[in-house]
């Protein structure tokens, strides 16, 4: 007789599930140690992780019966974090609000968030999350802002700028996460592939996802390298991620600067090329965040660190190689991506066709490095000022710190036993494009650069 019980076991007897919530029969319960936070802790997670796999029964049913519990069993203890599970159990307080509606955009990005619900580490830190999927950024703001989500998948620049007033209401913002490096890239229609050379691409239109956004930065960044001014050289306009592809396959842009999977997509649907990574800009940049309002962190700061907790415990596994087509599985389905699959393992794995004939193996194409350096938002802050985002004087640091919670990153990370960075890493120096950028000289470079809106 099949398991009543185990949601993962095709072949054990029959066993009623404990009242405890263990795994073991109810006359078991005297001699397992019902409290073990390692013990069900572990087994919590491989039944998510084996439900979100493969949310269908009979197929569940049907993988286990072939491979044997015991292989399952090992598979999934490869890629579970048992260790942060582990430290996640030590002094928790009970979180302040339990139901939170967290919102995000269908991007890979977005991964680490995404993934800690199907995989369970909302639920392991006490939270019931509900994610909501958002169309375009200027909705994800709006929602913040009149506090319908709790907290938010973010373009990176977008906790600055709304912390600054720019382009919304003031109110203060935070990051707590950046949720990928690199993640980005040029993709041009097709009927481009005999113009590589940006300097070719006057008059061209691309999209980028939202104005205060690292794509946006990025691409003046590189045209202008080129020496073509974005401002009247070629047309940048604001299209939300899901609908760039649609937009090159109708030729209304010629390309775009957009977050994976839709570089990805439009080589699937073969409809564009991938022209540049956008590791090869700034290798290491960020891309997106996780966070919240101010108000909610005060409001609620047990709720907060377990937040914290669960997108940290999310970005660790994600950072894994080994983890990476796994988690393809579990975040292209129609409630959070809803991709081919082979298009996120493109993406996530770093091997994939470029769309000119060639496959080409990246494996730092996306990256999930939490950490967010606060030198990363003084450059964004430069480039605000750089394309007059912002007027007048700027107090980079006191911004920066002020909206990047580097102190708490540092702080959970090694709660969890995750390599934190040092006190005094804050400020790291970065090389965009061959060029050196230091944060402590900051006004000097936002003003450095030959094309800008800057007054000379």
């Amino acid at each position: 007789m099949k398991s009543a019980y185990d949601p993962y076991d095709a072949e054990r007897p029959l066993m009623l599930r404990c009242a405890c919530g263990a795994e073991h029969a109810p006359q078991q319960h005297a001699s397992v140690d019902a409290t073990d936070p390692d013990t069900l802790g572990r087994s919590f997670m491989e039944a998510s992780l084996v439900k979100a796999l493969f949310p269908h029964e009979p197929v569940r049913r049907a993988f286990l019966k072939a491979v044997g519990r015991r292989t399952a069993m090992a598979a999934i203890a490869s890629v579970l974090p048992v260790a942060s599970l582990q430290a996640m159990a030590q002094e928790r307080r009970t979180p302040e609000k339990k139901d939170l509606k967290v919102g995000f955009i269908a991007i890979t990005c977005a991964t680490p968030l995404i993934m800690a619900d199907p995989l369970g580490f909302y639920r392991q830190q006490g939270l019931n999350v509900q994610l909501m999927k958002t169309a375009g950024w200027a909705l994800i703001r709006d929602k913040m802002l009149n506090k319908e989500h709790d907290a938010s998948h973010f373009l990176s620049p977008m906790p600055l700028a709304i912390s600054l007033g720019l382009g919304s209401t003031q109110v203060p913002m935070n990051v707590a996460t950046i949720q990928n490096t690199n993640g980005q890239a040029i993709t041009l229609h097709v009927k481009h592939k005999d113009k590589r050379d940006p300097k070719q691409w006057k008059g061209f239109k691309f999209a980028v996802p939202f104005e205060y956004s690292m794509h946006n930065f990025l691409l003046r960044y590189y045209v202008a390298e080129a020496g073509l001014n974005p401002d009247t050289d070629i047309q940048i306009r604001v299209t939300p991620p899901p609908e760039m592809v649609a937009n090159l396959r109708a030729g209304n842009i010629d390309g775009f600067l957009g977050p994976d999977p839709f570089n990805q997509r439009a080589v699937f649907d073969e409809v564009g090329f991938i022209h540049i990574l956008s590791k090869e800009i700034w290798d290491g940049h960020p891309c997106c965040a996780f966070g919240m309002s101010a108000e909610f962190i005060q409001q609620n700061p047990a709720t907060y660190a377990a937040l914290f907790r669960s997108v940290l415990t999310a970005a660790a596994m994600a950072r894994e190689a080994k983890n990476r087509e796994l988690i393809a599985k579990v975040i292209s389905p129609t409630a959070y991506l809803n991709q081919p699959e082979t298009v996120i393992a493109q993406v996530l794995t770093g091997r994939f066709a470029d769309g000119l004939g060639g496959v080409k193996t990246v494996p730092d194409r996306a990256d999930f490095d939490p950490v967010p350096w606060q030198s990363m938002a003084v450059w964004m802050l430069t480039q605000m000022k750089r394309w007059g985002y912002i007027k007048g004087d700027v107090n980079y640091r006191q911004i920066a710190e002020r909206v990047f919670l580097m102190t708490d990153a540092r702080k959970y990370m090694g709660e969890l036993g995750q390599k934190a960075p040092a006190a005094a890493a804050a400020y790291p120096k970065f090389r965009i494009m061959g060029r050196e950028f230091d944060p402590a000289k900051a006004d000097e470079y936002a003003r450095s650069f030959p094309i800008n809106r800057l007054a000379t």
